[in-house]
């Protein structure tokens, strides 16, 4: 369990601790994981042994299957043909320069916004926003986590309430019980998950530091307890020893919680420490794709060497 961050003044920098150990980032100069397909392929039970089963393969819990995506008024396309598809127990990585389609990929994968080509499926069957009872059962399974934590946050709202969200507008908690103790429990539950303390809950964001408000964002996607969490860039806005914390702290919540997570970033080492399977887009197409080690060990396409040789390094004294 994480240990709980004191409490701290409205605004303070967060203060450095000796984080958790961070589990291992894989290999880069390895092979593929042995079990593994190419870069488009299936990957067997034995990867993802909390997910569904068909035929010895473990089926997709989210898929993008030929997805197109242009938006209304522009001459071109910002996604073309995409596929790829997100196992149980395998976290994905979308990486790419600015303007490559990873945030309008993530935007379609939340249901928030509709392939113009293509089809975007969630346990084999295709979204549709016009279904309100099947995507109340989406909004249960998948959650997200934005990059901003300053912004995500409702800053007239108490910690309680905004954590709370979830519950109310999925009907989890009925609302004729909600001044009862069941939503408390549930959000003390999620507060204490991310290493928040409990006197959390009747306070307001301005009061606490930016890792702080990411780990308020992430205890108000896993209240609901779902099975995706889609992350936008979650660490990018942090100062670089906040920034491993909570990298330390959704691997955790991956093993604790049995988490998929879909994340969009262009920090190879956050892809290389958290994610299993990695995409790389170009110009809203991926021309890569595979288990992590392979594609950052041993890249086969020129826009993935070039993204990695773009990664800053210390000079060699």
């Amino acid at each position: 369990m994480t240990r709980p961050i004191p409490d701290q003044p409205p605004e303070p920098a967060e203060p450095v601790v000796p984080a958790e150990p961070v589990a291992p980032a894989p290999d880069v100069t390895s092979g593929p994981v042995p079990g593994t397909a190419g870069p488009a392929g299936p990957v067997r039970a034995g990867a993802a042994p909390d997910g569904t089963v068909q035929d010895g393969v473990a089926q997709p819990v989210l898929e993008a299957r030929q997805v197109g995506f242009t938006y209304r008024g522009a001459a071109a396309p910002v996604l073309s043909d995409v596929s790829f598809q997100v196992l149980p127990g395998r976290s994905t990585a979308l990486v790419g320069e600015s303007g490559a389609g990873k945030t309008t990929l993530l935007r379609l994968l939340l249901g928030l916004a509709v392939p113009t080509a293509g089809r975007i499926l969630f346990d084999g069957t295709p979204l549709s926003p016009r279904d309100r009872g099947r995507m109340r059962a989406f909004r249960r399974g998948v959650q997200t986590v934005f990059q901003d934590p300053y912004s995500s946050l409702d800053p007239r709202q108490r910690v309680s309430r905004i954590v709370a969200e979830p519950l109310r507008s999925l009907g989890l908690v009925p609302a004729a019980r909600w001044d009862t103790s069941a939503a408390d429990l549930r959000v003390a539950a999620a507060l204490e998950a991310v290493g928040l303390p409990a006197d959390a809950a009747r306070r307001y964001p301005h009061e606490f530091s930016g890792g702080q408000r990411q780990r308020i964002a992430i205890a108000r996607a896993i209240v609901c307890e779902p099975r995706v969490l889609l992350a936008d860039e979650p660490v990018s806005a942090l100062d670089v020893s906040t920034r491993v914390r909570v990298i330390d702290l959704l691997a955790e919540l991956r093993e604790s919680h049995g988490l998929t997570v879909v994340m969009v970033s262009h920090d190879l080492a956050v892809v290389a420490m958290l994610c299993d399977h990695t995409a790389v887009l170009e110009r809203g197409r991926i021309v890569e794709q595979g288990d992590t080690a392979a594609v950052l060990g041993s890249p086969s396409h020129p826009y993935t060497r070039r993204l990695i040789d773009s990664v800053p390094r210390l000079p060699v004294t």
